[in-house]
């Protein structure tokens, strides 16, 4: 086992505005869940919340990033409607959420399951 500690998670998400961020952040984090945004989108606003009671009830980190800010995002992981959550485990992309508004259960839940 190794000596060194991941770092610690922040208890409200993180906005970032580009890849690089956002690889820097998978790269320092075990886990990460990424909230893809657009600003005016309703059920992006709604979720952002549920997203604050999520980094609190769970130990990953959760980021937010508008592709606006860095359209590479959205070509990276074929993003197709807003909101969409991607869950990065030890650098991987290895599960997404896109079914529009989900309550905080249901991100603590999809976080959470077994893969």
């Amino acid at each position: 086992m190794s000596s060194t500690e991941p770092a610690t998670a922040p208890t409200k998400p993180v906005r970032i505005d580009t890849v690089e961020e956002l690889d820097a952040l998978v790269a320092e984090h075990d886990r990460v869940l990424l909230d893809i945004y657009t600003k005016g989108c309703t059920l992006c606003q709604s979720i952002e919340p549920v997203l604050g009671n999520v980094s609190k009830a769970t130990d990953v980190v959760v980021a937010m990033l508008n592709p606006q800010t860095d359209m590479s995002v959205a070509e990276r992981y074929t993003i197709r409607s807003v909101p969409t959550l991607l869950l990065f485990e030890d650098g991987d992309l290895v599960d997404r959420l896109a079914d529009g508004f989900q309550g905080a259960q249901a991100v603590v839940d999809f976080v959470e399951k077994e893969r």
